[in-house]
């Protein structure tokens, strides 16, 4: 077993992170409107969600983690009236991996790319999935056999092993999903109401959780971090790394290089590209 410095896996994280969100792209978002869904957040739920099966709106909003209350119920169980979770998975691939191939044009046939497929897939199957419940669905799959959807779903495998443990981190710190995307929002200097993921969110909601973070010590009266909430927000962000460095000990400190060599191109690539 290889256990890699932490600087190590963070960097394969902003590897791994553009490769698997072509997920949330235009053409990955049309092929779930072509099967029925309404909009956008049915055909997110119903793609991320499906390796958990029917499970209910409840258990998805805990697994996804930083969802406000009852935004999970307005697309679970709705979709699963037009697509089973089976079909589901079937277009998330479809769709992902035409997105992906898109942005990343001839790096798609690259023997680099397969290459960087299987040592991806090597470290996604290879990580302990307890406590890991959405890591531990996707990994129930089958593996695409097609090296372009084959890194796509490795991909996917290794960001939401990562999700998992940054879950668990949260947890372990009292942070709760909109607080996490609050300490988020002020760590990159904006308020919290200014923030996307939550901006929609009634204002006293909003200033409830942010009267309970100040509660704590971790913000400060003008909105900002205090010395205790800039120290958790790194604490959780290190716990995270070293919770997603089991993935990579099958891989030697050679072939971990390697892998991130392979993936700079495609990565930088699909960065690029307008998701």
């Amino acid at each position: 077993m290889q256990h890699h410095p932490q600087a190590r896996i963070h960097r394969m994280f902003e590897l791994i992170e553009p490769i698997a969100t072509a997920t949330f792209s235009e053409v990955a978002n049309e092929a779930f409107l072509a099967v029925g869904m309404r909009n956008y957040w049915d055909g997110y739920f119903a793609g991320r969600a499906a390796p958990l099966g029917l499970a209910p709106a409840e258990v998805v909003h805990a697994v996804f983690y930083n969802f406000a209350d009852g935004e999970v119920a307005r697309h679970i169980p709705w979709v699963w009236g037009k697509i089973t979770p089976q079909e589901a998975i079937t277009v998330r691939e479809q769709g992902s991996t035409a997105a992906l191939r898109q942005m990343i044009g001839e790096l798609a046939g690259s023997p680099g790319l397969a290459r960087a497929a299987d040592l991806a897939t090597r470290a996604a199957l290879s990580a302990p999935a307890e406590g890991r419940p959405l890591y531990a669905g996707l990994r129930a799959l089958d593996v695409p056999e097609e090296p372009v959807a084959r890194l796509w779903h490795a991909a996917t495998l290794l960001r939401e092993h990562r999700g998992d443990g940054h879950n668990a981190a949260l947890v372990a710190h009292g942070i709760g999903g909109t607080e996490a995307h609050v300490l988020m929002a002020v760590s990159l200097g904006m308020r919290a109401e200014e923030f996307g993921r939550i901006h929609h969110l009634p204002k006293a909601r909003l200033a409830a959780v942010v009267d309970g973070l100040r509660d704590r010590g971790l913000v400060d009266a003008a909105g900002g971090f205090t010395d205790a909430g800039r120290e958790t927000k790194r604490r959780i962000e290190a716990l995270t790394d070293e919770l997603a460095a089991p993935a990579y000990d099958v891989l030697s400190a050679d072939e971990l290089d390697e892998l991130a060599a392979e993936l700079e191109p495609i990565a930088a690539a699909a960065s690029a590209s307008d998701h």
